[in-house]
């Protein structure tokens, strides 16, 4: 069971990051808000699991990239996957 429809702007408040202006464009230009059939190039962010959830590995990759350098100032985890 997943719960939850974070937006970008929740997901940096949940790790207590600050994304540049561009990272977090284009981190929300890909979400998705509909759970269910994450469309290839999208993503959409579960509260209940903490988790990105990628509709392929290639945008799964994209959210790691963007993520990556931010990591030493999370506070926390993610998961990121590929449906």
């Amino acid at each position: 069971m997943k719960l939850g429809d974070l937006k970008t702007t929740d997901i940096e408040k949940r790790l207590n990051i600050t994304l540049s202006d561009t990272d977090r464009d284009k981190l929300e230009s890909m979400r998705q808000s509909k759970a269910t059939d994450i469309n290839l190039g999208k993503w959409h962010c579960f509260d209940i699991p903490f988790q990105i959830l990628c509709g392929d590995k290639g945008t799964a990759s994209v959210v790691c990239d963007i993520l990556t350098p931010y990591q030493a100032q999370m506070k926390g985890t993610i998961q990121i996957g590929w449906v």
